[in-house]
């Protein structure tokens, strides 16, 4: 299988890796099929993803992914990180064999529950997710 340079970047430089205590937001999925689990951490600050962190158990896509996902939220508004997609994360990353497209969807997926799970502790309306049986659509080109 081969993997682009950042997809080897993220993996043994992975961005963000830990946890944000009294985080706003936590998300947490996983896939048994494969056996990634993603957990990501935000810290919100009026509306804006001020930090954002990940744990992951998981193949080197999994990881890259949680990375990327986290780089490309951080900075952005709550609104705005909601349309994170794993194609996104997945053309950040110079692309995923398409045996590994599913690591971008959890990665999504952990960054959507996280999102929910702050607008649910600030007494926000939770955004709808169109994933389905907590394992997204995958987009793919």
């Amino acid at each position: 299988m081969n993997y682009s340079a950042k997809v080897m970047d993220h993996f043994t430089n992975p961005r963000n890796v830990g946890e944000i205590e009294n985080a706003s937001g936590i998300g947490e999925v996983g896939n048994a099929k494969c056996g990634d689990i993603m957990k990501v951490y935000l810290k919100v600050e009026n509306n804006i993803v001020a930090d954002a962190k990940f744990k992951t158990f998981g193949c080197g896509s999994a990881i890259a992914s949680s990375s990327m996902a986290t780089e490309l939220i951080k900075g952005k508004s709550i609104d705005d990180a909601w349309k994170l997609t794993n194609v996104a994360v997945a053309e950040a990353l110079d692309g995923l064999p398409a045996i590994k497209m599913h690591c971008s969807v959890l990665a999504e997926e952990a960054i959507h529950l996280a999102i929910n799970d702050y607008r649910k502790k600030a007494g926000l309306e939770e955004f709808e997710y169109k994933g389905k049986d907590g394992h997204g659509e995958i987009n793919e080109k």
